[in-house]
């Protein structure tokens, strides 16, 4: 197993990959993991996972998967169907999740053993879901967040880990980086980035559970700088949507994206002076931004919004486009809003404000190119020594 060392922002993580059977670790070290969320990339999640806990020792060959229970038209339910075919077949047909894989219905029951917990839904349940796990954890429990996006209080923008830190009580890391799940699910090779705090430990084990030949995981140390570029990246990549869907073309669509970078950037730094450029450089920075722009679902679904001039709404081509899967760029777009407005900062991130105003209709598409025409006086983001 790889030193200490090797757990560095830069150390190449398909080192931690070299003793892959694990053998040495004690029995009492065994970790269970359950996975919380069963959409499109919380079953690729128990993909990866299922297949490292048969090879490594030292967790338990099971991966527990909480599904929240939909009929399907067959009029089965959704966890009994995974249970019989080894197969998500809502959120990821054709994709076998492995045989160790079993889904459970009811998150009591799901989280009871476990001491590793994988966080992945839709970012605005989960507050709900941690309301009800308080008191019923493990002592030893770690958890991890694939989740993108934020809450907004009254005091002001909640992290999602922090979200899950703070009210279950256990050390969080989180998962982001340039990730199209259904590329992952036939194994095509991709990347993704793990931040933590302090526990170079903790990460460690959660880069091994993860890791495979073709996902191939660094940690770096910037929990805050990894999350907010996973949540970021969905309202550039509206923009990029209105973009293509106005036959803007690909120099618009770069600058658009050179534009968003920036301001995630600093609007990053402006809410956590600890987060680190390098960050920007993971899988987790400028590479997810690129594929997210070039081929996610927010980009997809605002090109269709583009296209209809805006008459028909994200929630309608959502539930037409998605088929059951969750649109997180218009939520987040209107969260950072709020944050923006609350703290005066909305001439200093003219995209983001921009994004929003056409999101909620205040705004038509051909707006994302004019918004430049307002500049501000004196702008963070135009080259701040302080974050620039």
């Amino acid at each position: 197993m790889a030193p200490p060392a090797a757990m560095e922002e830069t150390a190449p993580t398909i080192n931690l990959l070299s003793n892959i059977n694990d053998g040495n670790n004690a029995a009492s070290q065994i970790s269970r993991v359950t996975i919380v969320g069963s959409g499109n990339w919380g079953s690729v999640a128990a993909k990866l996972i299922a297949s490292n806990t048969l090879k490594l020792a030292s967790f338990h060959d099971e991966v527990r998967m909480w599904v929240f229970e939909e009929t399907l038209p067959t009029g089965q339910k959704l966890t009994e169907v995974i249970n019989q075919t080894n197969e998500n077949v809502k959120y990821l047909p054709g994709i076998k999740l492995g045989k160790n894989v079993v889904a459970d219905p009811d998150l009591d029951n799901a989280v009871r053993d476990a001491n590793m917990l994988v966080f992945v839904t839709p970012h605005q349940f989960m507050e709900g879901i941690c309301k009800r796990l308080v008191g019923k954890l493990k002592e030893d429990v770690v958890a991890i967040s694939l989740i993108k996006g934020m809450e907004v209080k009254m005091d002001g923008p909640h992290m999602i880990s922090t979200l899950i830190s703070e009210q279950l009580r256990v050390n969080c890391c989180v998962l982001m980086g340039a990730n199209i799940a259904n590329e992952i699910a036939v194994e095509k090779f991709s990347e993704a980035t793990v931040g933590y705090r302090e526990n170079r430990e903790v990460a460690k084990k959660w880069v091994r559970l993860f890791s495979t030949l073709y996902f191939v995981v660094t940690p770096v140390q910037d929990v805050e700088g990894v999350e907010l570029c996973g949540t970021l990246k969905n309202v550039v990549a509206l923009a990029a949507g209105f973009v293509d869907g106005l036959e803007m073309g690909n120099n618009t669509k770069a600058a658009i994206m050179r534009i968003g970078l920036r301001e995630m950037r600093a609007f990053s730094k402006l809410l956590f002076s600890s987060v680190k450029d390098s960050t920007f450089f993971e899988s987790c920075g400028v590479a997810d931004l690129i594929t997210t722009c070039l081929g996610g679902r927010n980009r997809r679904v605002a090109d269709a919004f583009a296209k209809n001039g805006g008459k028909r709404s994200f929630d309608e081509l959502e539930a037409e486009m998605l088929q059951g899967q969750k649109l997180q760029g218009v939520s987040t777009a209107r969260e950072v809003y709020e944050v923006l407005r609350h703290r005066g900062w909305l001439e200093l991130f003219p995209l983001f404000a921009t994004v929003h105003e056409i999101s909620a209709g205040r705004l038509p598409p051909s707006a994302i190119v004019e918004y430049s025409e307002h500049k501000p006086n004196c702008s963070l983001v135009e080259g701040s020594a302080q974050y620039f």
